[in-house]
């Protein structure tokens, strides 16, 4: 999955989820582990690397 994908993917995950998407790709991680998937794995991989790059949105 090319870099820009991933961005988009990460954006959608931090607007549905706010706070918790990391702890929603990290469940994505280990159900595509389980699955044997490891294409899923390290995508989802690079999207929770792409959560941690970016900050969360500020409330308030």
């Amino acid at each position: 999955m090319d870099a820009v994908k991933i961005a988009e993917l990460a954006r959608a995950l931090r607007t549905a989820h706010g706070a918790k998407a990391p702890v929603e790709a990290a469940r994505k991680i280990r159900e595509y582990k389980v699955s044997g998937n490891n294409t899923e794995v390290e995508n989802w991989q690079r999207i929770r690397n792409a959560l941690d790059t970016t900050s969360a949105p500020h409330q308030g």
